[in-house]
């Protein structure tokens, strides 16, 4: 016993952490809350029946001791399956999977806490660790080793802040076709021949064909997808989903970075209209998620998938590339760019050149054209516009504010880069439109003139033309929207975003069915859209009576946002509509729940309908559905 009564010990140390967390939160923060406490009582459980003992729980963090590193092991193996059970019951976007880490160290006991190397040490190689999987220390590994079933393989050794030595790190294999199995750092050197010279020159060649057929890094085999089992028929152009490229770096802030190039990879390929392009927010949907191929192009009813890893350190990038046919199960083209930072440009034009030449036989000369000018940025520039974006795409109010001032930077760092002034004119818009700025006047005003500022930098950006739509809707000028939603359309046949506003605006001049049509259109591109897509369809599907289409459309929205209220607000009117009365009150319920000052009067305002007869049907079924003319509140 030291002083302070405090105790020196040799203890198994478990840190685990949710990847994600952060975005979780910002989704749906009450929903993320209950999932976590839920999910905490069970871990502490398991940690508890193998003799364990939970220290701490600092945020989305579990810290926890074991006498044992068996114990440790066993309490983390059982953690991870029976998690994958509960977030079996979830909603893919709402799983919440924990990274677990252990480590075998000296601690010091104080105050119950538990400090030192030992727990740093742990915490790093939890970092390291696949979401809903295991990362043990070399130290643990051989106590475990023989004593669990599962099996194991080497990831390296890895620097650990203030630690001197790198620590050796495993990864525990939890899948039953690994049983037993361990891939450690032997398996892969070279044996020396001790042969007689006589027929040394005949092994070497044998050997030499024998290691590269043992030794050479052959794509593992993909299941093929089932076009009968696609969820959306095939586009009768190729289509192409390019799923999130994997951070393949020691430190988990480099996210941005290979978040950032896959964003510029599908802006790049949507731009070519002989392609169908999957966006990049259902690109997004599987990030961090440890899916087959076959189920990615089933999902989203395509024929290519691209993945990749990247791996930036201090002014070198490793970034590899594989183009997969998911029809066939076969890899069709792979490549590996070990390269400067500021060649960064270069291997983005040369992967989009080849992915597009697998997937069309051949480039017209203006695409080729097109390939070939792409502009080299700043890179600061690009570091904060990639970060910026990263909080725009949470749609919180505290996220936008983050964002505001990164692109900002972006703007000043590279005055000629068109999609900061973009997103920063959409960050503005939605904070006018949702009332989160002190004048919305002035945040619309702020929209335009960033739009303008970017189409006199490039008058054919689809993205530029999309947001002056998007202000002229809000603005209430209809015809001036529609004509540059259509020029928008025109250069990016891709834009699901684009598709989804002019759904919005033919819905405000009272082109029902045409809204409908295009907001099928934007949620074919984009299958796992966000609330916006949903609102656009669900109050199209209303407005042309086909109310169980538009129930269907807002259950959807609930389950990606509980408390989106323009969804169970037109649950309330179809409800209402179909003389569900005891439905209709409860969707009324929940409206007056998510805002208790709702009334018709105030709704009524808002509304930008330019047919009365469409402003008196929906008020009239709200009224039905039981919610107040003024405010009661």
């Amino acid at each position: 016993m030291a002083e302070n009564g405090t105790q020196r010990k040799l203890t198994a140390i478990l840190s685990a952490d949710v990847k994600g967390y952060s975005k979780l939160m910002g989704d749906d923060d009450e929903s993320t809350v209950n999932t976590i406490t839920a999910y905490r009582a069970i871990i502490a459980d398991l940690i508890q029946n193998n003799q364990g003992r939970v220290v701490d729980t600092p945020g989305d963090n579990i810290l926890a001791e074991f006498n044992g590193a068996l114990n440790a092991v066993n309490s983390a193996i059982e953690i991870q399956k029976r998690l994958e059970i509960e977030n079996g019951k979830l909603q893919s976007n709402r799983r919440m999977n924990f990274r677990i880490g252990i480590n075998l160290g000296d601690v010091l006991h104080k105050d119950n806490r538990i400090y030192g190397d030992g727990v740093n040490v742990a915490a790093r190689i939890e970092s390291l660790a696949d979401p809903g999987g295991i990362s043990i220390s070399r130290g643990v590994f051989d106590q475990v080793k023989n004593k669990v079933r599962q099996g194991f393989e080497y990831m390296g050794e890895h620097e650990v802040k203030n630690i001197s030595e790198p620590v050796r790190i495993y990864r525990v294999l939890l899948k039953p076709e690994f049983e037993g199995k361990i891939i450690d750092e032997q398996s892969h050197r070279k044996t020396k021949l001790q042969k007689p010279y006589a027929i040394a020159i005949v092994l070497i060649l044998i050997c030499s064909v024998s290691i590269l057929w043992v030794f050479y890094p052959r794509p593992a085999k993909i299941q093929a997808a089932s076009i009968d089992k696609m969820a959306y028929p095939l586009p009768e152009k190729p289509s192409i989903v390019v799923l999130p490229f994997k951070n393949m770096s020691d430190n988990p802030e480099e996210d941005y970075f290979s978040d950032g190039l896959t964003e510029q990879i599908i802006t790049t390929l949507s731009t070519y209209p002989r392609i169908f392009v999957i966006t990049r927010q259902s690109a997004f949907h599987y990030k961090e998620q440890s899916v087959e191929i076959r189920q990615v192009a089933e999902e989203l009813g395509v024929h290519y998938v691209l993945t990749g890893g990247v791996q930036k350190s201090g002014n070198k990038v490793r970034i590899t590339v594989q183009l997969i046919d998911a029809i066939s199960g076969s890899y069709i083209w792979s490549e590996r760019y070990d390269r400067r930072l500021t060649d960064i440009f270069e291997i983005q034009d040369e992967i989009t050149a080849n992915v597009l030449n697998a997937m069309v036989a051949q480039l017209t000369e203006g695409e080729q054209a097109r390939r070939w000018t792409q502009k080299k940025y700043n890179l600061k520039a690009l570091e904060k516009h990639y970060r910026a974006q990263g909080f725009f795409c949470r749609h919180t109010r505290e996220d936008y504010e983050k964002a505001l001032p990164l692109f900002e930077e972006s703007i000043e760092l590279e005055p000629d880069f068109v999609w900061p002034y973009v997103y920063l004119g959409y960050t503005h818009l939605n904070l006018g439109v949702r009332g989160w700025s002190e004048s919305p006047k002035e945040s619309f005003k702020a929209a335009f003139e960033l739009a303008q500022k970017a189409l006199n930098i490039d008058e054919l950006h689809d993205g530029a033309h999309s947001l002056l739509a998007a202000y002229y809707n809000v603005t209430r000028q209809y015809e001036k929207a529609l004509s540059e939603i259509d020029r928008a359309i025109e250069l990016n046949s891709n834009a699901a975003d684009a598709k989804a506003i002019k759904g919005g605006i033919l819905s405000n001049l009272g082109l029902w069915e045409d809204a409908a049509r295009y907001g099928e259109m934007a949620l074919r591109l984009n299958p796992f859209p966000g609330v916006f897509v949903y609102w656009i369809l669900g109050r199209a599907y209303f407005m042309t009576g086909q109310y169980d289409e538009s129930i269907a459309i807002c259950k959807k929205a609930i389950q990606v946002s509980p408390n989106f209220i323009a969804a169970h607000r037109y649950l309330a009117a179809c409800y209402s509509s179909l003389d569900r009365e005891a439905d209709a009150q409860a969707a009324a319920k929940e409206v007056l729940r998510i805002n208790p000052k709702f009334s018709i009067e105030s709704y009524a305002k808002r509304l930008r309908y330019k047919n009365k007869a469409d402003i008196e049907r929906e008020l009239g079924a709200l009224r039905k559905a039981g919610l107040p003319e003024k405010s009661t509140s």
